[in-house]
């Protein structure tokens, strides 16, 4: 005889249904501001402010992994995550900004560039540099927008369990009720969120998107402190719960945080360079109104970092004593293993109970995730629209709203193409468990095309050729450690393959790509001096 279960809340599903609700009148909102022309639809007409381009640009960088990503880590490898993930990401990060952003900022107003190829091809006058880097760039994206949409599909499938008991039943082997049962599908879920981010992008264009990310911002950063401290009051404060850390079995653990390697730490700064190469970001520099936009984005964003990233931290560590102890409940993994992403919603089920903070986290969780999305999206039809149709058929063959039609197509197709293939991702745990793992590849990826980069910016003697021959050998070093990583079959009993000499891949991807263009820089012509004067002097050149 198969049991049944009770309907659960609906409550948590209106919290976030409004919430969805808000993000599409958002978007109707900003579309009403746009002036026509394809440098408002694609850069805000360079309009941005400092707090706008602060919240943006903090939004855009976090994901759904922020809040509950961390909590799981830190439950499973104690504080030790602070320092490899928040502290790492928070000084590199600033210094990007500044080193960097700045910069590319000025360039960019200077000669009208909207996307990094533009530029990139300029500098090295190569528009074959141009053309390799858009197909990389979009390669590295796309399993990006696969974790997003995948993520977004399960946390509301897991949002909503037992939500829809006649509706959308899914039984065990056994013929009782699966612990997911009467919740949204995965295809639904993620439908409905690449609907709304779709909505507001397609209307709004950029400046949608970082109304939307400022909004999303404030959502996300707001309910993780707010979880904070109902669940450290359920805990009896601060000061008392980590009393009882210390007395549970997994203090130690913990404390120490004692699995992370030190040369595993010590790498992990290399990730965070992967900023300087998204091409989403790129495009959330050239909105600044001014330089000064950028002062307090660098000041503020280690600050929200850690604003973001304490709280959840914490909270996997105590959530890691009490389980250890007996006192919380976690769903399993096949070999036994307690599931660390579930972490932070059994904490919220089964300590504060309560369906008002299950829907504002869960609208905090999926503002973390579509703060991302939307860049992205608006990224990939920047580009495909400036450096391929544009770029193939001439600057002047379109007007501003044909470029932009052109740009809201291509969006079109490429969320069309994303969530398809994120539902056949997901028809298969396996196939969805390798794209989650395909995340920690794509910033990789992108930290190894830093130095690429950092030499245009601020090295004249960096050639073509060593730019093109950087890029290539990132590339393939790349595509060797992948290999190794995702397909190969890896030796019994291996721990985690991710780690080379007990370092971050990335560090070998990057030292490669670093290596190449220094040496071929040294020994192939030097560019012309009036191509290299354009970008280092500011007197020179012609504006567009």
């Amino acid at each position: 005889m198969m049991l049944t279960i009770a309907q659960a809340s609906l409550v948590p599903l209106w919290i976030i249904v409004g919430y969805l609700a808000l993000l599409l009148g958002l978007g109707v909102v900003s579309s009403r501001f746009f002036k026509g022309t394809a440098a408002d639809y694609f850069v805000v007409s360079r309009s941005v402010g400092s707090f706008l381009l602060l919240m943006s640009v903090f939004g855009t960088t976090m994901t759904g992994f922020a809040l509950v990503g961390s909590t799981g880590e830190s439950f499973a490898k104690g504080i030790g995550v602070y320092g490899l993930m928040a502290s790492w990401s928070g000084l590199v990060h600033s210094a990007v900004f500044f080193l960097i952003g700045i910069r590319l900022w000025a360039v960019g107003k200077r000669y009208g560039y909207l996307t990094q190829c533009e530029y990139f091809r300029d500098r090295f006058d190569s528009p074959a540099l141009g053309y390799i880097l858009f197909s990389i760039l979009v390669l590295l994206l796309i399993p990006y927008l696969l974790v997003g949409v995948i993520a977004s599909g399960r946390f509301l499938q897991a949002t909503t369990a037992g939500m829809f008991p006649d509706t959308f039943v899914m039984t065990l082997p056994n013929g009782n009720p699966h612990p997911l049962t009467g919740s949204l599908p995965l295809w639904l879920g993620s439908l409905v969120v690449c609907l709304v981010v779709l909505g507001y992008v397609f209307f709004g264009g950029l400046r949608g998107a970082v109304w939307a990310n400022t909004f999303q911002t404030i959502v996300f950063m707001t309910t993780g402190v707010i979880a904070f401290y109902l669940i450290a009051q359920k805990f009896g404060g601060l000061q008392a719960a980590s009393a009882k850390l210390l007395e549970s079995t997994s203090a130690e653990r913990a404390a120490r945080g004692s699995q992370i390697g030190q040369a595993q730490f010590f790498t992990y700064c290399f990730v965070p360079l992967s900023v300087g190469m998204f091409p989403h970001l790129f495009q959330h520099w050239l909105t600044a109104r001014s330089a000064r936009s950028f002062r307090l984005t660098v000041v503020a964003h280690p600050v929200f970092i850690a604003i973001v990233w304490t709280p959840c931290i914490l909270i996997g560590m105590w959530a890691a004593g009490l389980f250890a102890d007996g006192g919380l409940r976690l769903p399993k993994n096949p070999d036994g293993t307690p599931i660390s992403n579930a972490v932070l919603g059994a904490v919220i089920n089964q300590l504060v109970h309560s369906n008002v903070l299950s829907g504002l986290v869960g609208a905090g969780v999926l503002a973390a995730i579509m703060s991302s999305l939307d860049s992205q999206f608006m990224c990939i039809g920047t580009m495909f629209t400036n450096d391929i149709v544009v770029r193939t058929c001439g600057h002047d063959r379109f007007s501003d709203r044909q470029k932009v039609w052109i740009s809201r197509v291509f969006i079109l197709a490429i969320v069309g193409v994303t969530y398809g293939l994120a539902v056949y991702m997901m028809g298969d745990d396996r196939r969805s468990q390798s794209v989650f793992a395909l995340g920690v590849w794509c910033f990789s990826g992108f930290a190894a095309l830093f130095p690429l980069v950092f030499a245009a910016v601020y090295w004249k003697r960096a050639t073509r050729a060593g730019a093109l021959a950087s890029v290539l050998v990132a590339a393939a070093v790349w595509a060797v450690l992948f290999y190794r990583d995702i397909f190969a079959e890896k030796p019994p009993g291996s721990e985690d393959e991710k780690l080379i000499l007990g370092m971050m891949p990335v560090t070998f991807i990057f030292a490669a790509s670093a290596l190449t263009i220094i040496l071929v820089s040294l020994i192939t012509r030097p560019l012309p001096e009036a191509t290299v004067r354009r970008f280092f002097d500011p007197d020179a050149g012609d504006r567009r």
